[in-house]
């Protein structure tokens, strides 16, 4: 089992605590200001997910508006998460070999076929648990799926050290084909400009997600080169789209978008946003 890294500091240690923060992420200002109320569609539409993984204080409430919307839908089977690998350790595409992720709201069962057909449908892929074992972007998702879900889904985590168009549209591929026949979603992990002045986060990740907005991977690649866009999970966001669009995407909405400075005032801030892709 893979213990949690970060509960205590990235988001409440206990399970109590842990619910009080995901519905005041619900209700912030900045959030939606309202709770899920179950599923309002008897068919689930929405294929994949971006969605900020920095501290619940500082992300959360744009976070919720992504959940907010995966909760209008029925329960996926099985969700894929693909984040960026921070700390540069393990295999350039890790897909985690644990049987279960723990986090304060209990165990989430890992889809033990679904990551085996990635780590065999793609090129980079591979088993490695080094790559999570203090890595956070795939984690703070968790509690959120949690939170919605329930007991009822899978998962399949995934840490890209690799982020290029090749190395993700690789991975994309294997994905769609892990959760082909299977009723899947996929998270793609990622903060978007960090430490820039506010005005200048707004415009460059304005560039981003319209890019995303498009649904072409190759776009975006392009852009966070051409912008120098300091965003950290091009390829988890490049991944998800390339299995997206195989899965039958054909579009893609923003939900919003905000910065660490509309929570701490501070100057230089980090870019958070929440989009989702449907069919």
């Amino acid at each position: 089992m893979r213990r949690s890294a970060v509960a205590g500091t990235w988001y409440a240690g206990t399970a109590v605590a842990l619910r009080r923060q995901i519905e005041d992420c619900f209700m912030h200002g900045l959030g939606p200001g309202l709770l899920p109320g179950g599923p309002r569609s008897t068919k689930r539409r929405v294929l994949g997910l971006v969605s900020p993984h920095a501290g619940y204080m500082f992300s959360g409430p744009v976070a919720s508006h992504g959940y907010l919307k995966l909760a209008s839908e029925p329960r996926p089977h099985t969700v894929v998460i693909v984040g960026p690998n921070h700390s540069g350790l393990g295999a350039d595409v890790a897909v985690s070999r644990e049987d279960r992720w723990q986090t304060p709201l209990g165990d989430v069962e890992v889809d033990a076929a679904a990551a085996g057909a990635v780590v065999s449908g793609s090129h980079w892929a591979e088993w490695d648990d080094l790559a999570h074992a203090r890595e956070h972007s795939a984690e703070l998702q968790l509690p959120f799926l949690q939170y919605i879900y329930g007991e009822g889904f899978q998962v399949v985590v995934i840490a890209m050290l690799v982020q290029n168009l090749e190395v993700s549209q690789d991975v994309g591929k294997a994905i769609a084909a892990s959760l082909k026949g299977k009723d899947g979603l996929v998270v793609a992990s990622s903060d978007f400009s960090h430490y820039e002045v506010r005005s200048v986060a707004r415009r460059k990740d304005n560039l981003a997600i319209e890019a995303i907005l498009s649904l072409e991977p190759r776009r975006l690649a392009e852009a966070v080169v051409k912008h120098d866009i300091s965003m950290c999970g091009p390829g988890p966001v490049m991944a998800m789209l390339t299995a997206c669009k195989e899965l039958g995407a054909t579009s893609a909405e923003l939900l919003r978008y905000a910065t660490s400075g509309d929570i701490t005032g501070d100057a230089q801030v980090v870019g958070y946003a929440s989009v989702v892709v449907s069919a």
